[in-house]
């Protein structure tokens, strides 16, 4: 797969699984009924922001990640970033390779570290993922996010320097 900066053209290969994941609504803080125009405001921001495609070979779109600063001002040298993989791409490393590339572009931009602010606690992919390339939860909401069933899940709030 290829790792590249996400342009307009890529919008329409990201919106049906970004769609499904937050319709879903076990993973992401984003209302489960997100309109297709506020989904690409919240996931392609302009610059300082930064959003990144994982791509196959054919250009089929099989996740996306997107890095900025997690504050503004005298936090903004702490980025933040979210990841989408097409759950049809699942198991194929897409996450991972996302990961790394997003840290190894956010080094490059002059971070200082990288902090989650809400990982669903009963994601455990993404925790597993997140703690294994090197974040370590530093803060816990209980109870901070309702799943669909209507039971209850900590968020955590993970990091890493960089």
């Amino acid at each position: 797969m290829l790792i590249r900066d996400a342009d307009p053209g890529d919008w329409p290969g990201i919106w049906p699984f970004l769609r499904e994941i937050v319709a879903a609504g076990d993973t992401y803080t984003w209302p489960r009924d997100v309109t297709e125009e506020r989904a690409r405001q919240l996931w392609m921001p302009p610059p300082p922001a930064r959003t990144v495609v994982a791509v196959d070979p054919d250009g089929t779109v099989l996740g996306s990640a997107k890095v900025l600063p997690n504050q503004a001002g005298p936090g903004a040298h702490v980025a933040n970033a979210s990841f989408m993989v097409d759950p049809a791409a699942a198991g194929r490393g897409v996450g991972r390779a996302l990961g790394a590339h997003v840290l190894d572009l956010a080094r490059a931009e002059g971070y200082r570290g990288m902090q989650f602010n809400a990982v669903v606690a009963t994601n455990t992919r993404a925790v597993g993922l997140w703690r294994s390339l090197g974040f370590e939860v530093v803060g816990r909401v209980p109870e901070g996010f309702r799943l669909p069933d209507g039971r209850y899940a900590d968020l955590l709030v993970m990091y890493r320097p960089l």
